[in-house]
């Protein structure tokens, strides 16, 4: 499992070298499992009700960090229980069973910069309770109140 994860991570090149792929410094620790959040959302993206995903760790007393999981929902799918297990079970597909998120929270979008970087550290901080701090790079400002609202009320 370990070399399939690995595989799918990096890339050897003709003299040898291994490029590693995605965002090393973003990876959770689930119950001893390292599993990068990149390869979570693309899993989440793999079912066919999800336009696009964010991936964050929030503390877990029994597995050390749990899964978290916002996703944006194509126009046509409204928010059900058939939707949610329809994206866990798609992310056991691609992945295995220690990557179900322990929450799914539906929104109309991500906080994003200028550039279109979806701005993990401030879901990360509405997740875990704590104060989303600087927000001035932001595009869509609003996103975060939604996000907020939509967090508080499940």
């Amino acid at each position: 499992m370990l070399l399939e994860r690995l595989q799918r991570l990096s890339l050897k090149d003709y003299d040898g070298y291994f490029w590693l792929l995605g965002r090393a410094d973003e990876v959770l620790n689930i119950a001893g499992h390292i599993l990068g959040t990149s390869e979570i959302e693309s899993a989440a993206i793999q079912s066919k009700s999800v336009v696009e995903a964010a991936v964050v760790g929030v503390p877990d007393e029994l597995k050390g960090e749990a899964i978290v999981l916002f996703v944006t929902l194509k126009k046509d799918v409204k928010k059900s229980n058939e939707v949610e297990k329809n994206i866990i079970q798609t992310i056991r597909h691609h992945m295995e069973p220690i990557a179900k998120p322990r929450e799914i929270y539906f929104v109309d979008s991500l906080p994003k910069t200028r550039s279109g970087k979806i701005m993990r550290r401030i879901l990360k901080s509405i997740a875990k309770g704590e104060s989303i701090g600087d927000v001035s790079t932001l595009e869509n400002i609003g996103a975060v109140q939604f996000v907020k609202d939509e967090f508080e009320n499940k």
